[in-house]
């Protein structure tokens, strides 16, 4: 299981982004319902949290919010207590507490991006941070237009059909997708999902939770 929190970032002062947040990501929960084992809510102050059943999910999820700028954001890859509590907050189990200490990692200055993995294999935790950081310092150094590129690209448009919903040529969005690195987050993807998957120990093919026979949100 992966459980991301994500912690608004300089939020002293500053409004709070949580409820704007949620409803941003509503269209995301819905695509990924199957996949949701508790929703995304606020846990405390300006922090939220969500239980998650496949690493792919968790990935793109933390991509979003590291996107958006204000967040670090924390992954925790582990086992979590049956049965679940009816919301995050009222749930426990190793990827919480895994992930408490990555989003408190990913707050310091001395990670390189905002978002840090903690897992059951230390390694494979390890490693999975390493990659997830570097594409999200890809992405935090990418154009506005960039960004818009590589959003829908990496929604199966193609750069004829990218154009058009930019309103600018082919040849401007293919020099945009180069400096956004677009093609190589599209490929790096699968391989930070991989290494999160090991840091939770999962077997191929399923989770430690799913190997034991714990519920998942579509049995439920």
């Amino acid at each position: 299981m992966f459980v991301v929190t994500a912690d608004q970032r300089s939020s002293r002062g500053g409004r709070d982004r949580v409820p704007a947040l949620i409803e941003q990501l509503r269209p995301w929960a819905e695509d990924h319902a199957e996949v949701i084992e508790l929703p995304l809510e606020r846990t405390v102050g300006d922090e939220v949290q969500i239980l998650l059943s496949r690493a792919e999910a968790a990935v793109d999820l933390s991509i979003r919010l590291i996107a958006a700028e204000h967040w670090a954001v924390g992954i925790g890859a582990g086992t979590v207590e049956h049965p679940l509590g009816a919301s995050a907050r009222e749930s426990s189990g190793e990827a919480f507490y895994l992930a408490r200490t990555a989003v408190e990692r990913a707050k310091s200055r001395t990670e390189p991006a905002p978002v840090v993995i903690e897992g059951t294999d230390d390694a494979a935790a390890a490693s999975a941070t390493a990659v997830l950081q570097l594409l999200a310092s890809t992405i935090r150094r990418r154009s506005e237009g960039g960004q818009q590129a590589a959003e829908l690209k990496l929604q199966g448009m193609t750069q004829t059909s990218i154009a058009a919903e930019l309103e600018v040529t082919p040849q401007a969005v293919s020099k945009r997708l180069r400096a956004a690195m677009a093609e190589e987050e599209l490929r790096v993807r699968p391989v930070i999902a991989q290494l999160l998957s090991g840091a939770a120990g999962e077997a191929a093919g399923g989770s430690a939770d799913d190997a034991a026979g714990a519920p998942t949100a579509a049995s439920r």
